[in-house]
């Protein structure tokens, strides 16, 4: 298998919303960003599928050693190997990709966060930078698409927040911020025993609000310039904004079943973007 092939299969195989945004993309670009998404899955599954916090610890440390291996010439895994030549294509920074992987290093340290701005500083690592990475390779050119690219990864990340508490807690992790968990009288206890109630539903409502507002503030962001360009990361916000509505339609039931839209939908969503502009 070619390292080519190795990351179209990681990517396929996530069934992930940005898979869809992908597909629209000039072969060069795609290659690319498809190598990257890979790179993104791969350091993210150690911290979601290895139970050991050492032997994650030890995986993450030897990704960031690979990464930096890789900008000096000697990639060894296939992921690095074929994201090389988007790295020089596109000006792509080893600090953004090490970041990546100080973001998932939180997961294992960190299970709370006290407040938004603790929450922000991880989202920023995990989705932040993997937002400024992507405008890159879509072909930015104004400076400020960057500050769009940083708030869009925000809102993702919360929608992301928003679908796994379910799945979070059975890991026991709860991303929500304590004080705001505190402001809606929702115990911690409460969420990692996956309690359903209508406190729970008023802080699920708060958390959506504020995940639409960034997803308002984000595309008031985009110079005009970029944004065809930027068009993937419009059809992903399409489809995370339907996902989102969807699950605010399911009064948030997250805590025991991962609500999703369906293949056909997101492919849909997306088309719907590259052809017609539209955003609904």
């Amino acid at each position: 298998m070619t390292p080519e092939q190795y990351v179209q299969q990681k990517a396929a195989a996530s069934g992930s919303s940005f898979y869809y945004a992908f597909l629209f993309l000039p072969p060069p670009r795609r290659a690319a960003i498809t190598a990257f998404y890979a790179f993104c899955r791969e350091v993210d599954d150690v911290v979601d599928e290895v139970t050991d916090p050492g032997v994650a610890r030890t995986k993450l440390a030897w990704w960031h050693a690979e990464v930096a291996k890789a900008f000096a010439g000697n990639a060894t895994h296939p992921v690095m190997q074929a994201l090389m030549p988007g790295v020089r294509e596109y000006g792509l920074q080893q600090e953004q990709l090490q970041s990546v992987i100080t973001g998932c290093e939180m997961d294992l340290d960190q299970t709370r966060y006290l407040d938004f701005q603790a929450l922000q500083r991880y989202c920023h690592l995990v989705a932040g930078v993997v937002g400024e990475v992507s405008a890159r390779i879509f072909g930015q050119t104004q400076p400020r698409t960057t500050e769009y690219a940083h708030k869009l990864g925000l809102a993702f990340q919360l929608t992301n927040i928003i679908r796994d508490v379910g799945e979070d807690a059975m890991r026991g992790r709860i991303y929500l911020p304590v004080n705001e968990l505190q402001q809606f009288d929702v115990k911690a206890h409460e969420v990692l025993q996956r309690k359903h109630s209508d406190r729970f539903i008023a802080l699920m409502r708060f958390q959506a609000r504020r995940a639409h507002s960034l997803y308002e503030e984000a595309l008031a962001l985009l110079p005009p310039e970029d944004r065809r360009s930027q068009k993937p990361g419009l059809m992903m916000a399409s489809i995370y904004r339907t996902l989102l509505r969807e699950i605010e339609a399911e009064d948030f039931q997250v805590l025991h079943q991962r609500i999703s839209l369906t293949p056909l939908r997101k492919f849909w969503l997306a088309w719907k973007v590259q052809a017609l502009g539209s955003m609904g």
